[in-house]
């Protein structure tokens, strides 16, 4: 069922043209940033988009430019695990590591304890309105977020196109506490969506 709905939304999402995305980021980062949650942070850990994710090359260089502290995520795919790395130059620091993704090189790998992080963007091929998220499928994610502290905040960036019934989850899958859309905030320990203008 998993490996169906990911095969699905995958293809839905890479139907949208780069205008299509743009559009959809930029009503995207319009709510994000207007939220308590992005102004009270200081570390904020981003993930670095690819493909046809929602974008977070703007994000990354605004949080940078507030003066907030960003960190990235590293892979060490033999554990199948997931590093917060700070990061100080974008995207100077990073080169295309796991899956040709964006990834700190060697010698800018500066790994911090997840305790540190106050805000979260996690990243995720579809959602369901409880915070419930499908990943690629490898579980970094799932084993990197209970290391966070409780008050961290976990959100998720996703088209509408993503937000489905149900995505089938497990005891080991980790909820996000908010799932942004260009349409609305979902609010799941609401068990309701915010439509926003």
């Amino acid at each position: 069922m998993k490996v169906h709905l990911r095969k699905e939304v995958l293809a839905l999402r890479n139907l949208l043209t780069k205008e299509e995305r743009k559009k959809k980021d930029e009503a995207i980062f319009r709510r994000l940033l207007s939220l308590p949650a992005w102004e009270e942070a200081n570390l904020i850990m981003i993930y670095v988009s690819f493909g046809s994710e929602v974008s977070t090359d703007y994000l990354i260089q605004k949080a940078l430019a507030q003066g907030k502290k960003v960190a990235v995520p590293y892979c060490l795919r033999e554990e199948r695990k997931l590093i917060a790395s700070i990061l100080y130059d974008y995207p100077g620091d990073l080169i295309p590591r796991t899956w040709g993704i964006l990834e700190p090189r060697p010698e800018a790998l500066r790994p911090i304890e997840p305790g540190l992080i106050d805000l979260c963007l996690v990243p995720g091929v579809a959602f369901d309105i409880y915070g419930n998220r499908l990943g690629y499928g490898a579980g970094y994610y799932d084993r990197f977020l209970p290391h966070l502290r409780p008050e961290a905040r976990k959100i998720a960036l996703a088209f509408e196109i993503q937000i489905v019934d149900t995505v089938f989850p497990t005891p080991q899958d980790v909820p996000v506490d908010l799932i942004i859309t260009e349409a609305r905030i979902i609010r799941p320990d609401m068990k309701i969506s915010c439509k926003t203008r």
